[in-house]
């Protein structure tokens, strides 16, 4: 089985579930940064990683995802976010990238809490929106993500591929 994972990082929580996640695996394998990743068709089964903002993907992540997952092929996403993982609208958050991902064949997705950023935080706090200034107020996300979700993160890994292989065995 080849797999690839492949992550967009901008503060390194997303890199760090996605190194996580490679280092679980076995069998031929890659890891890049998803703006270096060509094409996914040599892949049997691709983990797409991407951070939760402005409440979902962006427009850049939104482009990606389709780009890489089209129909055949067998994708697990992995999503970082700030929030607690009991956040009643992750759920909402979540679905964003399941749908842009829809043409692929998700085979499992995976969430994490992941540090918000302090200059985030900061503005965060200075913005109008009552809601994320409550949101970066009540803010646990120091030390995120920990070893606890990193393990998480690593039965992720074994357990997409054991389906996969599963699968594969029919």
């Amino acid at each position: 089985m080849k797999v690839l994972v492949a992550y967009m990082s901008k503060t390194g929580n997303t890199k760090k579930v996605a190194e996580a996640i490679y280092q679980e695996l076995d069998g031929e394998k890659a890891i890049l940064p998803v703006e270096q990743v060509v094409d996914t068709s040599g892949y049997d089964l691709t983990f797409l990683g991407f951070p939760v903002q402005r409440f979902g993907p962006d427009p850049k992540t939104v482009g990606l995802l389709r780009k890489h997952c089209q129909p055949g092929r067998d994708v697990a996403l992995f999503i970082t976010h700030a929030a607690p993982e009991e956040e009643p609208e992750l759920g909402e958050w979540l679905d964003k990238f399941r749908a842009a991902a829809s043409a692929a064949n998700i085979v499992g997705v995976f969430d994490c809490q992941g540090q918000l950023a302090q200059g985030v935080k900061r503005m965060m706090l200075l913005l109008p929106v009552r809601r994320l200034r409550s949101m970066a107020k009540r803010d646990n996300s120091q030390g995120q993500p920990d070893a606890a979700r990193l393990a998480r993160a690593r039965g992720f890994a074994r357990e997409m591929q054991a389906k996969m292989r599963g699968e594969a065995r029919g």
